[in-house]
């Protein structure tokens, strides 16, 4: 009977195979050539190839993959789960190849994108802080009979000085058996755990080819992830997505509030199951297992990276405005249920206090302002503005809180760079206006670098003045609707939806007032340090969004400080560049420590003139013009 068939029909293919009584239904698929999604080779630990058992009888192990919900309805994972009469099984889409891809905006996959680091190329020492050492440990005799756990680690310290070390009960109970089926010819993977070296895995053979880690940028509307090539750096891929906790509050306060009165679990599960997705896409795609994903790095902001490890945020929006932690030691990645290979570990960048998080660390990290001779500023334009200003003597930081304005939220006809969005905008001295879109089709809605040159172009047309005001007699574009001014940007016969796109006054005030929290968190960092804008010898805008900024435009609207263009270097995704250089030096990952250390925060609110900055930067370019010398002289100012 050991030998006794069962049939397995799949639908929806109509595909029936007859196999071994108690074979895997992932096997079954494969011999009926059923493709079924698996990217952990059948270990259990991807929870990708779900099935549903329509008729029949199987015999499945637990697992913590599926819901309990799912279970009643029928699902199992094919891998882990064997036949034991006839069954009929369902694919359901999630497990088809049609299933598999994620679609994600035009302005996500900007935000992918592989930017160059900013200033000179940055060195750092090649050391990753996962690595897989292969071993050949002599056999144990009558003179050498030192026991197996102490012989391994007597191995890996002729190949690395590794002090302290530890290794857990899983890795001591096969140890003695893989040694010995392998005459000690066996891989050791060791990672880094503060000062201790832990010994993560041991694998038959030699498996050093295969070692991958994913760095990843969690922010608060995008989140990336890049796939690494630990043994030689190399960046394989990169992917994109939008943050789904977003639908709990479009900027971070929101989010720390949902968590405290509602549902904390829900804003954890958004973020992993949108990393565990970009993970998924990422090594389908490089054709990577699963198992070989052996270590994680996140950056992101203080409550982002709260939010992702389960951390109770609720303190970080109270005064004196204490986080859990500003830097977390690294665990293990299936703690809070990233799917890498079941002992990977996740690691995640030091923030500098509850408003500045590891992203902003990561920058200081990659524009090397920590070690610069030079005066530089970072700014990082987004839903949480961060703004940095120092050298290598001193650094100091603000957070400024622009809101989602950037990212087209808060605006009537206000979307994400998708296709469709109107991108660039110049309006002709005759007043028509110019406008191209992502991909060049029809008008749909307007971006953030389209809102930013729409508001230049409108305040040098003479269409609004310094306060953001609409002026209805410069032009007819100028219009009243349910009594309140608008501008028409696009007539409703040149757009995809068949509407007018317009600009209100609501949308301009949003605008401004996001403008307005950027340069007056800048102002307050240089006047703390008695300086001013023109002895600040760098400007760099970070951020996905901020490399498709128009600097001349957004220096008319006074986002930007007037500083000469030579000085302003967009430099990207600075958050993911940091992200990777640490997960592949311990070096740069204790220098990111040093770095969190060494900036000393200032809390815009509680510091003292704020909202009079606040108050006059919400003017274009601002209340004060002779902060912007070059806009005077160009587009001859007057003060109102």
């Amino acid at each position: 009977m050991k030998n006794r068939k069962v049939k397995v029909l799949f639908e929806p293919y109509h595909k029936v195979v007859e196999v071994p009584k108690g074979t895997s239904l992932l096997e079954a698929a494969s011999q009926a050539k059923v493709y079924v999604s698996s990217i952990c080779g059948g270990d259990g630990i991807c929870g990708k190839c779900r099935l549903v058992v329509k008729k029949g009888a199987i015999h499945t192990t637990p697992t913590t993959l599926l819901s309990r919900d799912e279970i009643q309805k029928g699902y199992v994972l094919a891998c882990q789960s064997r036949v034991v009469k006839d069954v009929e099984i369902e694919v359901p889409v999630e497990s088809r190849p049609e299933g598999e891809k994620i679609l994600i905006d035009k302005d996500a996959q900007r935000f992918r994108a592989f930017y160059p680091i900013a200033g000179e190329k940055v060195f750092f020492k090649h050391d990753p802080l996962v690595q897989k050492l292969y071993l050949e440990l002599p056999q144990p005799d009558l003179l050498d009979n030192l026991a197996d756990h102490q012989r391994l680690y007597r191995e890996i310290r002729r190949h690395r000085h590794e002090p302290i070390m530890q290794s857990g009960l899983k890795v001591l109970r096969i140890l003695p058996k893989i040694l010995r089926q392998n005459q000690g010819k066996i891989t050791a993977t060791i990672g880094i755990r503060g000062r201790t070296t832990e010994v993560i895995q041991i694998e038959e053979g030699d498996t050093t080819p295969h070692n991958f880690g994913i760095a990843v940028d969690v922010g608060t509307c995008t989140v990336v992830a890049h796939l690494i090539n630990l043994n030689n750096s190399k960046t394989l891929d990169a992917e994109a997505t939008y943050n789904s906790q977003r639908v709990y509050g479009e900027e971070v306060t929101r989010r720390i509030i949902y968590a405290e009165l509602k549902d904390p679990d829900k804003l954890q599960e958004a973020i992993v199951n949108d990393i565990n997705n970009l993970i998924s896409t990422l090594i389908s795609r490089n054709k990577v297992k699963l198992n070989d994903v052996t270590a994680l790095l996140c950056a992101g902001n203080t409550t982002m990276i709260h939010l992702l490890l389960g951390l109770d945020p609720s303190q970080i929006r109270r005064e004196p405005y204490i986080p859990v932690s500003t830097s977390a030691p690294p665990i293990r990645a299936a703690e809070v249920g990233i799917k890498i290979n079941p002992r990977g570990l996740l690691y995640c960048l030091p923030s500098v206090s509850s408003w500045v998080g590891g992203d902003t660390t990561a920058g200081i990290l990659t524009t090397q302002i920590y070690e610069a001779e030079e005066t530089a500023m970072l700014i990082d334009i987004g839903t949480n503005g961060e703004i940095v200003m120092g050298n290598k003597e001193w650094m100091v930081c603000c957070s400024a809180s622009a809101g989602p304005a950037f990212e087209g939220s808060g605006v009537k006809h206000g979307m994400r760079a998708a296709e469709g969005a109107i991108e660039r905008v110049k309006i002709l001295d005759d007043g028509e206006v110019k406008y191209s879109t992502i991909d060049g089709v029809k008008p749909k809605g307007i971006c953030g670098s389209g809102l930013i040159d729409s508001m230049a172009e409108l305040f040098k047309a003479g269409f609004i003045n310094r306060s953001g005001k609409l002026n209805p007699e410069a032009t007819n574009r100028i219009r009243e609707r349910d009594g309140e001014l608008e501008f028409v940007l696009v007539p409703a016969s040149e757009t995809e939806t068949g509407e007018d796109i317009v600009l209100t006054r609501p949308d301009i005030e949003n605008l401004i007032r996001a403008k307005a929290a950027i340069f007056a968190g800048a102002s307050i960092l240089t006047k703390s340090m008695g300086l001013e804008f023109d002895d600040i010898d760098r400007v760099y805008l970070a951020g996905g969004f901020g490399s498709y900024l128009n600097k001349e435009k957004a220096l008319v609207l006074g986002l930007i400080p007037d500083v000469a263009p030579e000085k302003v270097q967009f430099v990207g995704n600075t958050s993911i560049a940091g992200a990777k250089m640490a997960l592949l030096s311990k070096e740069t990952l204790d220098k990111t420590y040093k770095i969190a250390h060494q900036v000393t925060y200032y809390d815009l609110i509680t510091y003292p003139g704020y909202m009079d900055e606040f108050m006059s930067a919400k003017f274009i370019p601002h209340t004060d013009i002779s902060k912007f010398p070059s806009l005077v002289k160009r587009l001859k100012l007057k003060e109102d």
